[in-house]
């Protein structure tokens, strides 16, 4: 069964992730609220569809209201700034699940069933030189110890009245942020540190792309679990830079960063950038979802330019 439009509560609408989910679901004809820090990011979701709301991950009262009476719940911020990210999600997705459980009013001609979406991502995988679908084992680098126990808090939640799904993107591409808009600066500004020897492959996947499939999961009243979302592209690090060098007004250096070296600058994020991933979507696919981008370093020219149009 396909679900209709539906009411659904929105975090992080105006990041990397979820400013992309959100113009999917707006396309999809559905009324999003969206839980934003100010104004100004207020004004940017109104224009684009959803109805703010202004409130903080870190305080769950200040979003309480405006999370109940929805039909489901698409979460893709976290608090990176504070210190304190990993209690800050557990404390917003019992707030969400709280409000998920509670009674609809009378008359309600809302779907029976509501949902939770919640993000993770791949690197909950740890090194996965051999595939790893949806069921594979857990081995998380240090960054993201506790996520496993937050994705198995939000699938244990699942009732009869409640769908809960997990997303596990892959390194996410497109516009002007992520990981591999970074790489664009670094390239363009004539240096590429690269992580270890570039011979590591990272699970990709376009941001509008991603969006995408949290549309199907949130229309599909079967669809629940965990779901792993990547182009399976199988890229190398080394072919991504390759790829960029031609498009460029000087062919920038590229330096190999001793992992070491690298963890003493960057902390454990350098052992992310590292990462040897071979991932496959299977679930994701079985919905119908088939990303429209499958390469970054075959797609380089035009995400380069998509990359500089944004940035203007």
């Amino acid at each position: 069964m396909i679900y209709g439009p539906m009411r659904i509560f929105l975090t992080g609408a105006t990041g990397y992730i979820g400013s992309a989910v959100l113009d999917a679901l707006v396309r999809g004809g559905h009324d999003v609220t969206a839980l934003v820090r100010d104004n100004e990011k207020a004004r940017r979701v109104a224009k684009r569809g959803a109805h703010p709301v202004i409130g903080n991950l870190a305080e769950p009262d200040s979003f309480r209201g405006s999370a109940d009476g929805q039909d489901g719940y698409v979460l893709t911020a976290f608090d990176s700034t504070s210190g304190r990210g990993p209690a800050i999600d557990r404390a917003v997705l019992e707030t969400i699940l709280a409000a998920a459980k509670r009674p609809r009013t009378a008359g309600s001609a809302a779907p029976a069933q509501r949902f939770i979406i919640y993000t993770s991502g791949v690197w909950v995988l740890g090194r996965t030189p051999d595939p790893a679908a949806e069921d594979a084992s857990l081995n998380p680098i240090d960054l993201v110890s506790w996520r496993p126990d937050h994705e198995q808090f939000v699938v244990d939640s699942a009732n009869a009245a409640l769908r809960t799904v997990v997303v596990r993107p892959g390194v996410v591409y497109g516009s002007s942020n992520g990981i591999v808009g970074d790489l664009f600066k670094s390239a363009s500004n004539g240096l590429v540190r690269v992580v270890g020897d570039g011979n590591n492959h990272w699970p990709l996947v376009y941001d509008r792309d991603l969006a995408d499939l949290y549309a199907k999961l949130a229309a599909s009243a079967d669809a629940g679990g965990v779901f792993h979302a990547n182009d399976e592209g199988d890229e190398r690090v080394n072919d991504i830079v390759d790829a960029i060098k031609p498009y460029l007004p000087v062919r920038p250096d590229v330096r190999h960063v001793p992992i070491d070296e690298a963890r003493s600058k960057m902390g454990a994020y350098a052992d992310a950038l590292a990462l040897d991933q071979l991932v496959r979507s299977p679930r994701a696919r079985a919905l119908g979802w088939t990303p429209t981008l499958k390469s970054v370093a075959g797609n380089a020219a035009r995400l380069l330019e998509e990359w500089r149009a944004e940035r203007n």
